[in-house]
């Protein structure tokens, strides 16, 4: 046996003295990040598979790893040798994990999982279907950490204060619009599990999850205070004092499970089922009223204030310089042999870090050359990485976290020759892109509503990418935020949903791509807010104002297959990106973005 089948067989015989016939592995915390610490990654240590998303069902006799397209490639691989089988998700023939447990359970069995792991909804999905069985559903213990000796402590990293020059709107005026908003839907108490939701309304950010500056916490906000609850150790005296000020009560993290069973048989508890997890929901006392909605502050946090606008334009030209600057440094040394995934995904941090206001990276950098770019998410490690030769595709996809904001940019770049299949590709991927930012649309529509425009040009050719769109992102927060996305797909839960209406002030990513498996991948992004354009008759309608100012790989671009409103929008954004990132660059990096920005005809 290898260490993650020894891993296996321990949970299973754990699972046999409990009378066990499933258990379940979510990749969660408390809170139903997308990203987790590393206390949280369980999944991964049982599995070997690394990816962000994927849920790992052991039986008493086998294995089982649900992964999206994302992460076929990378899954296939990382589960070789564990007996761990793949499920695609979303592939013909493959059965949901509740489809799977719902077959595969036997009648009076017992499904387990800590609850704590799962959210309001499917905590609620699972009863019901172990109910179908006349079995048991377990919730209450963690049997997958009673055998992870070695586990990592849970993150604790200091907290610290976003000034309202970067907020743009108090914590005070936040809170109050959120209690707003407990008026408007008939409740006294809002219990809030989601941590990018609770530092932007308390502003303040942290940094126990990598590249998400978030918080280990719970708020729990009534009408005369906010109970925030957190690792005290990581809160300074000064910090408390701050939040104190505000009519903030700091609690130990894990108080509140115990805390929210002596709530008053009359109060009513807002709180979001898919953020908010079983256990906590479970330990609210049987008379309250529970009002299920999305927290509040996710669609104010959504809609980005003028001061955070105005902030996001500025760190994505502190963005573009550093990016134009890497492409440059690239360019300038393919040729050598020297470059590596690794090295250039160091080379990109650097240039970053030359700015002051750049505090880290907003996700770990995608490097990836020619095959391994077809794995969507793959990123090379300081032992593991490609050597980079002069010749096909090179996929750049990363971004940082500055105090005037969050940036996410891909380029495909060429790193010598381009076949012409890779140009027409190429091509195709980017005029999908063009056509998502040239777009004007009828207020009220969503990600769903738009997102043909950057799939079409695949589509009419029978071809795709198993990935969105585009998805939200925050201000110094998660480079992936609700509530909107572009994605064709519908959603029948979770925070996400691309039913969610574009708002002004909403900050989207527009990121087709096509990947080749064992040739190359292809991915182009910028990141859009959304504005006002005009009212007339009609209605209002709305339009995307670009933030990422970089050139496109002007080698791989075939211009007769492009329209001729396409060409104009890509020559005008050209001149701009010139215009904006030219003074800020040397003489040669200046010559060589006009260049790269020239008209093309």
């Amino acid at each position: 046996m290898n260490v993650n089948q020894e891993r296996i067989a321990k949970l299973q015989e754990k699972m046999q003295a409990a009378n066990m016939d499933m258990y379940l592995v979510p990749t969660a915390d408390f809170h139903q990040s997308e990203y987790v610490g590393t206390y949280f990654k369980v999944r991964a240590w049982l599995s070997g598979f690394s990816g962000s998303a994927g849920t790992l069902l052991v039986t008493r006799e086998n294995a089982y790893l649900w992964t999206d397209g994302r992460y076929f490639i990378q899954a296939a691989k990382q589960l070789e040798g564990t007996g761990v089988t793949l499920m695609k998700m979303g592939e013909e023939g493959v059965p949901t994990v509740e489809e799977f447990i719902k077959e595969n359970l036997p009648m009076n069995g017992c499904l387990g999982c800590d609850g704590r792991t799962i959210h309001v909804a499917e905590g609620k999905d699972f009863e019901t279907l172990v109910q179908e069985k006349e079995g048991r559903f377990e919730y209450q213990d963690d049997l997958a950490g009673e055998i992870w000796t070695d586990r990592p402590e849970m993150s604790k990293e200091p907290v610290y204060t976003l000034d309202v020059k970067y907020a743009g709107k108090s914590r005070e005026d936040k809170i109050q619009d959120v209690r707003d908003a407990m008026k408007e839907a008939g409740a006294n108490v809002h219990i809030i599990s989601s941590m990018d939701d609770i530092v932007w309304l308390l502003n303040i950010r942290g940094n126990d999850i990598i590249y998400n500056p978030v918080v280990m916490s719970y708020v729990m906000v009534t009408m005369e205070q906010v109970h925030f609850y957190v690792q005290e150790e990581a809160v300074s005296e000064q910090v408390r004092a701050e939040l104190e000020k505000a009519g903030v009560v700091l609690h130990d993290y894990f108080a509140i499970y115990e805390d929210v069973k002596e709530l008053a048989d009359d109060s009513k508890i807002m709180l979001e089922d898919a953020c908010t997890n079983y256990t906590l929901y479970k330990n609210l006392p049987g008379n309250v009223e529970v009002i299920f909605q999305s927290n509040p502050a996710a669609i104010m946090k959504g809609c980005k204030n003028e001061t955070e606008m105005e902030n996001i334009r500025i760190a994505h030209i502190k963005d573009a310089k550093a990016m134009c600057r890497f492409i440059y440094w690239f360019k300038n040394h393919v040729n050598s042999g020297e470059i590596t995934e690794y090295s250039a995904a160091e080379k990109s941090l650097e240039f970053r870090k030359e700015d002051p206001d750049c505090l880290d990276l907003s996700f770990e950098t995608i490097c990836a050359y020619e095959a391994n770019a077809a794995m969507c998410h793959y990123a090379p490690t300081e032992t593991e990485y490609a050597k980079v030769e002069p010749k096909g595709f090179f996929l750049i996809d990363s971004g940082a976290q500055y105090w005037q904001g969050t940036t996410d940019i891909t380029r495909t770049i060429a790193a010598g020759e381009l076949t012409q299949e890779q140009k027409e590709n190429f091509t195709l991927v980017l005029q999908g892109h063009i056509r998502l930012a040239m777009a004007k649309f009828q207020y009220g529509c969503s990600g769903a509503n738009l997102d043909v425009l950057a799939r079409g040009p695949l589509w009419e050719r029978a071809m795709d990418f198993n990935h969105g769109t585009g998805h939200g992102v925050g201000y110094l927060l998660n480079v992936h935020e609700g509530p909107q996305n572009i994605n064709w797909r519908m959603r029948a839960n979770g925070r996400r949903g691309n039913t969610t209406p574009l708002e002004e002030g909403m900050l989207t990513s527009d990121e087709p791509g096509l990947y080749l498996e064992g040739k190359y991948g292809i991915r182009t992004e910028n990141l859009l807010l959304c504005k006002k354009a005009e009212k007339n008759g009609y209605g209002q309608f709305m339009e995307f104002e670009n933030m990422t100012w970089v050139p496109y790989e002007r080698e791989a671009i075939l211009p007769e297959m492009l329209t001729k409103a396409e060409l104009v929008w890509l020559n005008e954004y050209h001149q701009k990106v010139y215009e904006i990132v030219g003074p800020m660059l040397s003489e040669e990096e200046r010559q060589w973005l006009k260049e790269a920005t020239a008209e093309i005809k």
